[in-house]
């Protein structure tokens, strides 16, 4: 005798993991939702980090099954006039603040559905705390999701969200300037670069790189074409330029931090 699968629902954070807060979140999820199997994403994007988080979560939300559901809680405007969504993009279904983080996830595409979190039956507490809404609006109404509850039920209709955009590499005839987005926890230095713009302003032509102390003239394939404790340019897994070191940190030993510029001069 089948039975249906238990509902998925993932959690993004910048709770780090020292503290109670992911703990609380989860605690009311399985009150509202027992059944719910959860997947941490990450509790480690850099505080208050709107757009890493978005660049984080891109990576892994649409390879989930249809019908899971993410929790998605970073949130620099908690108390204030910004509002608690929920949204549908295809089969997915997101909970978290209007900050502009949805927008970057979908790519500036509209959500498919999308409601305000304003109705207190669907809350912890009708009066929640003013510093944490990820345990008093934003779990309980991922877990309402996750149990079967239809969006609509949670909230008005939403009119649009809050836009946010990625910030673009810089193209002239002669090269292209980006900017690290994300160092990862090896120490790969992750831009906004990707891997079309830079095909197209290449067009064939040698490349020159300048980040942080180093200066790479050859994009690689792998991490292990360049002898170990040497820096390498390549494209990662989500087709975005990186600068490493194979078997090293590049951030520490080539001295590039988020937000560092990335030169690339075609000759």
């Amino acid at each position: 005798m089948s039975t249906s699968p238990s509902p998925l629902l993932t959690l993004t954070t910048d709770f780090g993991t020292r503290d109670a807060y992911v703990a609380a979140m989860k605690a009311v999820i399985l009150r509202i939702a027992p059944e719910t199997r959860m997947v941490n994403v990450t509790h480690e994007i850099s505080p208050q980090d709107v757009m890493e988080a978005a660049f984080v979560l891109r990576d892994a939300a649409f390879l989930f099954p249809p019908g899971t559901v993410h929790l998605v809680v970073v949130d620099p405007g908690v108390g204030t006039e910004r509002r608690p969504v929920a949204v549908r993009k295809g089969a997915h279904r997101f909970v978290g603040p209007d900050n502009g983080l949805f927008p970057l996830l979908f790519d500036g595409e509209p959500p498919d559905e999308g409601v305000v979190l304003d109705r207190p039956a669907f809350w912890r507490t009708p009066e929640p705390s003013a510093t944490f809404h990820g345990r008093d609006i934003f779990a309980p109404a991922a877990a309402h999701l996750a149990s079967g509850r239809p969006l609509a039920d949670l909230g008005r209709p939403l009119d649009a969200l809050t836009p946010l955009h990625w910030a673009l590499p810089i193209v002239d005839g002669r090269g292209l300037q980006g900017w690290v987005v994300h160092v990862d926890r090896f120490g790969n230095c992750i831009t906004n670069i990707p891997r079309a713009a830079f095909e197209a302003a290449r067009k064939g032509r040698p490349v020159k790189l300048f980040a942080g102390n180093t200066i790479l003239r050859t994009i690689h394939r792998t991490y292990a074409e360049v002898a170990r404790g040497e820096p390498v340019a390549l494209f990662g897994s989500n087709d975005y330029l990186e600068i490493a070191v194979h078997g090293g940190n590049a951030s520490e030993l080539l001295g590039i931090r988020k937000g560092a510029p990335v030169n690339l001069v075609f000759l």
